[in-house]
């Protein structure tokens, strides 16, 4: 079995990610299980400019999208609603949506390099508050900017220890080294292994063990053979996660990044 904890959909700046790709990707490549956010809530571009509020995409509209495609494919998709954390707070009418399709999510997302707002940072309390009141855990971009940085996550995972907190990237364009030294400082912080060379997940595994790391990818990031090659054409590092990685591991650690991990953190049932 294969979960990929760190899937897209939406078509915003230079991201153009659709459901049809997501779909045909995991048939094509074997993915059984994908948790899906919608980057239509991005609030700042690349370059760390604020996007127009007319370009924007509300909380809401872009929960709602999310939940329709995992209602399409229930046994396949499910929802990690994209937190905008700039400008909005959860509103009564996401509440609603999230009890009424309770079932459809797996957790919250918050991506600090695109709303600028670290996870420490007082704002995200309202996120916290619904994580913690609908057992959902908190996964989080690392990389790229001040607010961004994996320390911030960290801090927050101490600060409230009955939530789970997922490091994507481990903080990302970096040897990793920082983003896996604070792996083992938290009982409730995680790792996922997205654009994560096998070399930083394997001194990973070597300093804390495997039950600490999730399998991620961005996909279809790089289009719809994200799994096989990037945009150059060149080998998709994820290839290395399903034919090296097997034979440099245990099966028993394999599986625990793989699936494993994810199935217990998220609650994903399995067939």
């Amino acid at each position: 079995m294969l979960i990929d904890t760190h899937v897209h959909i939406g078509k915003v700046l230079d991201f153009e990610m659709s459901e049809e790709d997501v779909i045909g990707s995991m048939d094509r490549y074997g993915i059984d299980f994908s948790l899906v956010s919608d980057v239509n809530a991005v609030e700042f571009d690349h370059a760390g400019c604020l996007i127009p509020k007319a370009w924007q995409t509300s909380q809401n509209e872009v929960f709602e999208r999310t939940l329709r495609f995992a209602r399409r494919y229930p046994d396949r998709i499910g929802a990690m609603p994209w937190m905008k954390l700039y400008a909005e707070t959860p509103d009564d009418e996401f509440i609603r949506l999230l009890e009424e399709n309770r079932h459809l999510v797996y957790g919250v997302k918050l991506h600090p390099f695109h709303s600028r707002v670290a996870p420490d940072d007082p704002r995200t309390e309202a996120v916290y508050d619904i994580a913690r009141r609908y057992r959902l855990p908190v996964v989080s971009h690392t990389g790229g900017c001040e607010e961004a940085r994996s320390i911030h996550l960290y801090n927050a995972a101490i600060a409230h220890p009955d939530i789970s907190f997922v490091m994507v990237h481990m903080d990302l364009g970096t040897d990793n080294s920082r983003a896996i030294e604070l792996l083992g400082k938290a009982d409730n912080l995680y790792g996922d292994t997205t654009w994560v060379p096998l070399k930083s997940t394997l001194k990973a595994i070597e300093r804390w063990g495997s039950g600490k790391l999730l399998f991620g990818s961005d996909n279809p990031i790089d289009g719809p053979d994200t799994y096989l090659h990037n945009k150059t054409g060149d080998r998709s590092l994820y290839q290395e996660y399903f034919n090296e990685f097997r034979a440099m591991i245990s099966p028993e650690d394999y599986d625990n990044i793989m699936y494993r991990n994810a199935v217990r953190l998220f609650g994903i049932h399995q067939d």
